[in-house]
């Protein structure tokens, strides 16, 4: 039988072929961001959100290059130029930043190297203005060949080809040499290398200038493929988080399993289109925009550590030991009172201050949001990277019931919550099974897959539009009415939090916090009081954004997509964690920058990078810690 009459008869079995062939392609892109991410997190422990950046400045630099010198030599050199010069940047960073936070508590860390993924996109702004920026074709790559009746592109063919021979000189450098030695005795027992006299310090900079090169070396051979921009940071370091967590935090062949895995999963989504199942059509390639995340849902669920990773030891920092909370003195609660009259007098204090109670409102929604996961992430020691799911099930769940079901606004604003509390049941029972990165990111993944839905549902959510003409009934329909109930709901939620903070629940979650092994031991059942805790984060995550599908009039699937749930953390690791005011303090302090001084300048990421790690450096237990240092001070204790 000839290849077209079995094409003919079996039409999905060639394009099934192609697609799996030209999905290694994409697998050794993410393999090289991934690759690199997997090295650093192996020795420094430092979970690096600024990784995306080296990949993309590492394409800005080679597309810069490349013209300078035609043919073969300028391509090829403006790559390896890339990938160098991304290594001493890498090795700038570490020396300049990192080595300052290296005994920091793990999330100041992350918050630490976000600020610098934020300041370097705005570095990359500078330098190379908005717009995309192409760069040449590969010279001699340029053409294609024919494979299966279809035609698959010579450069791509070069790519699936340089995974796996990257891959291999890793695998020669970690075995076969000093260097890679020392990195996988940091990988396994970081305290040991010191104890053992190993310079430490040369060690963590030489692996961080090996992972930032590898980073822009994937970055570089883009090249052929897509133009520099601004927004490659963010959607290859989502990718390469999950490629690192599915195949296990530090596992370099774990790297390239997964991005095999999760490249192949999505040319089978690809490959698929359009099936019919019980005479309902689904359109499959419409998992591309999620399928990574559904990948890495199953395989934590099935496999907590990746299908080669280990469970992570707790790192032990100096100075990182909290402080017990304690009740509000008379002081305080004084204080707390003053506060709340002085907002709900903002809508009182006539025309001068006409715009305070608009920004003051979107202050209560995010105050209420930060609460809500600070109450994971303080109390609860989760680190959530997906709370903007219970943000967004509770703004559409409120949206649907005002617009589609007619309710009144009461009672649409319950339906949302109710929605909301079901979500966070349901993702919280698999979720709390896993514990640091590992959670933090399969509730990343559970975050994608509801933007996913809200995405594509059209008939329920609107799709990409989303849902329009949400206006509250009396007395809720003015600004001050909306406003004063949002007060109310924001004060009693975090009035809630508090009560449940020194609470026999509140207890028992810490201790669960400090030591999982101890509180079982005591009788403590932790996965029941984290899972209780996941609910009511995320019933309270719902309330706000059913306040703020109400203060808004819509909502959209933009409102709910990772960045939500970055703010959330920024709002919580910037006033503090270890403080319950923190998060009240973050959301204050990030909401009036983002809507007053940040709005005035075009490089207003660089100015809430520098001011993040100006906090980082100067109190590492956030705002509210620093103030509480400063009061000490001033008594002189």
């Amino acid at each position: 039988m000839s290849f077209e009459a079995f094409a003919a008869d079996w039409p999905l079995v060639p394009a099934l072929a192609f697609q799996a062939i030209n999905g290694f392609a994409s697998a050794s892109t993410l393999f090289l961001v991934a690759a690199g991410l997997s090295i650093i997190f192996g020795v420094t422990r430092i979970v690096n959100m600024a990784h995306g950046s080296f990949y993309m400045l590492g394409l800005y630099v080679a597309v810069t290059l490349a013209p300078l010198v035609p043919g073969p030599l300028g391509y090829w050199g403006a790559v390896l130029a890339a990938a160098l010069v991304m290594g001493l940047l890498g090795a700038l960073v570490e020396i300049t930043v990192l080595r300052r936070i290296y005994r920091a508590p793990e999330l100041y860390q992350l918050l630490a190297t976000f600020a610098l993924l934020l300041v370097i996109n705005d570095a990359a702004l500078y330098f190379w203005g908005p717009e995309d920026i192409l760069g040449p074709r590969a010279p001699g790559l340029t053409g294609s060949v024919a494979l299966l009746g279809r035609r698959l592109p010579e450069y791509d063919i070069l790519l699936a080809l340089i995974g796996p021979i990257v891959l291999t000189v890793l695998h020669i450098v970690l075995t076969r040499t000093r260097f890679g030695r020392l990195i996988r005795a940091a990988t396994q027992d970081r305290e040991m290398v010191a104890v053992l006299g190993i310079n430490e310090a040369l060690l963590f900079t030489a692996v961080f200038a090996l992972g930032a090169a590898i980073a822009g070396f994937g970055g570089a051979l883009q090249m052929a493929r897509e133009p520099a921009n601004l927004l490659i940071d963010l959607g290859v370091l989502g990718d390469a988080f999950v490629v690192v967590v599915v195949g296990g935090m530090g596992s370099i062949r774990g790297a390239y399993l997964a991005a095999v895995l999760v490249a192949q999963v999505k040319a089978l989504c690809t490959a698929l289109g359009i099936i019919e199942i019980a005479g309902i059509s689904f359109n499959m390639s419409k998992l591309t925009l999620v399928a990574e995340f559904l990948v890495m849902a199953v395989v934590l669920i099935l496999r907590p550590h990746g299908l080669f990773g280990r469970p992570i030891p707790p790192a032990h920092h100096r100075g990182s030991v909290e402080a017990p909370l304690r009740p509000l003195t008379t002081t305080g609660k004084f204080s707390f009172i003053v506060i709340i009259l002085g907002l709900a007098a903002l809508p009182f204090l006539g025309a001068a201050f006409s715009y305070a109670p608009v920004l003051a409102l979107d202050v209560l929604i995010a105050a209420l949001f930060a609460a809500s996961l600070h109450f994971l992430m303080g109390p609860g020691g989760l680190a959530s990277f997906g709370h903007a799911a219970s943000f967004g099930l509770g703004a559409y769940g409120t949206a649907f019931a005002a617009t589609s079901l007619g309710l009144d606004t009461i009672t649409a604003f319950a339906f949302g919550i109710a929605v909301a509390a079901l979500g966070a049941a349901l993702l919280g029972s698999v979720a709390v099974r896993l514990e640091g990165v590992y959670f933090a990111m399969l509730t990343l993944a559970f975050a994608q897959i509801v933007w996913s839905v809200v995405y594509q549902w059209e008939d329920v959510t609107g799709g990409s539009n989303g849902l329009f003409g949400l206006w509250p009934d009396p007395p809720f329909d003015s600004r001050t009415g909306l406003y004063l109930a949002a007060l109310a709901v924001t004060v009693a939620g975090v009035m809630l939090l508090r009560y449940l903070a020194f609470s026999p629940f509140g207890y028992g979650l810490r201790a669960a916090r400090d030591s999982a092994m101890r509180a079982e031991a005591s009788g403590i059942p932790v996965a029941r009081l984290r899972w209780l805790a996941f609910i009511v984060a995320g019933t309270l995550g719902g309330a706000a954004g059913g306040l703020f599908a109400f203060a808004k009039g819509s909502i959209s699937p933009e409102a709910i997509s990772v960045g939500r749930s970055i703010d959330g953390l920024v709002m919580v690791l910037l006033g503090g964690v270890q403080s319950l005011a923190g998060p009240l303090l973050g959301a204050g302090t990030l909401t009036v920058l983002q809507d007053t001084v940040m709005r005035e300048t075009d490089y207003w990421r660089a100015l809430l990078g520098g001011l993040i790690l100006l906090v980082v450096f100067a109190f590492p237990g956030g705002i509210a810690g620093g103030l509480a240092l400063l009061a000490r001070r001033g008594a002189g204790r």
